[in-house]
């Protein structure tokens, strides 16, 4: 399936799993192009804008073993199908198994068993093999304070031809959300043409911490007390979300990422307290702009998409900046060209 909304383009398929879907999103300058797709995985040409074109392969493997294994083939089928050998090549997503019983957190796996060996002999075949990452390491966790369990089931894999292509790229894997796994960001480090500036945007929850009015106004007073100009403006936004980022990184995603880096009891018990009062506090906003607005979204859902555009064109008018209040508590006249 194939839609364009908004500029943006998107494909998916349906997996074997009950409402499971890989979805793949992109926007010009990129261009893609749907090479094959299975029930367990979907891989697509990319062409970007000053690189050799490449093929990316998203993977969401089975929770059933023997169905991880017609994915291990039909992996090695599509190599040899589409050559892939001979260009770069990534594949990345939910394999749902572990090359090596280090990547499991619990002692007592401490042997390689038959569906480690088959997997590592499948990677090993293909040339393939982890793409430096950064992050925690383990990507899942089944968030159970009293038996807790970690494992490495996320992973980004490249071959040769790749790092040749994009000899700097890295992954990194930040702290799961609603999902008990780690998502995942590829970095190429190649340039592409800038889209305009980046609005200044936070989480409204850091609001809630004790220490956002500080880290506000002593980001303010670094970046100068005074801004007289809209240059001046943006420079202390970028200095605020820089340290509000880092509110947000030690306060609220750093306690997921211990839970995954070392699981315990202690870390598991204190993420999901942290996460349930997270969405207690998303709830309490969530009901409150559905109220405000009168939107019967949970029923409408995506079926309304041009409405919600234009309520998104509405809110970000809305919150653009006009003009300055003066120290005199004077709102100067605006200026049309």
């Amino acid at each position: 399936m194939n839609k364009t909304c908004q500029g943006w383009n998107f494909t998916s398929n349906h997996l074997s799993d009950a409402d499971g879907r890989i979805i793949l999103i992109w926007k010009s300058p990129a261009s893609l192009r749907v090479m094959h797709q299975s029930s367990q995985s979907l891989t697509c040409e990319v062409l970007l804008p000053n690189a050799t074109q490449y093929v990316f392969t998203a993977v969401y493997a089975s929770n059933q073993g023997s169905d991880r294994t017609d994915l291990w083939v039909e992996l090695l089928n599509l190599q040899q199908t589409y050559s892939l050998h001979t260009c770069p090549w990534v594949v990345g997503g939910d394999f749902n198994q572990i090359v090596d019983h280090s990547e499991h957190s619990l002692p007592s796996v401490n042997a390689n068993d038959s569906s480690m060996h088959q997997f590592r002999d499948c990677l090993n075949q293909m040339g393939l093999f982890d793409l430096r990452s950064q992050g925690p390491t383990f990507t899942w966790s089944n968030r159970q304070p009293l038996n807790p369990i970690a494992k490495k089931l996320d992973r980004l894999l490249v071959n040769n031809h790749w790092i040749n292509l994009f000899p700097d790229s890295i992954a990194t894997f930040y702290p799961p959300l609603i999902s008990d796994h780690s998502p995942c960001l590829l970095d190429l480090f190649h340039l592409l043409p800038k889209a305009g500036t980046r609005p200044f945007k936070f989480f409204n929850y850091l609001t809630k911490h004790p220490k956002f009015h500080q880290t506000v106004v002593e980001a303010w007073i670094q970046a100068g007390s005074i801004a007289n100009n809209l240059s001046a403006l943006c420079y202390k936004q970028r200095i605020i979300k820089r340290n509000l980022k880092l509110l947000n990184r030690e306060n609220f995603s750093q306690i997921q990422v211990q839970s995954l880096q070392a699981p315990s009891a202690i870390s598991f018990q204190h993420e999901r307290d942290i996460s349930t009062r997270l969405n207690f506090l998303k709830g309490i906003e969530e009901s409150y702009f559905r109220q405000k607005s009168r939107i019967n979204w949970l029923r409408d859902g995506d079926q309304n998409t041009s409405y919600f555009h234009n309520i998104l064109k509405v809110r970000t008018n809305a919150n653009s900046i006009k003009s300055f209040l003066l120290d005199n508590d004077v709102l100067p006249p605006i200026h049309k060209k």
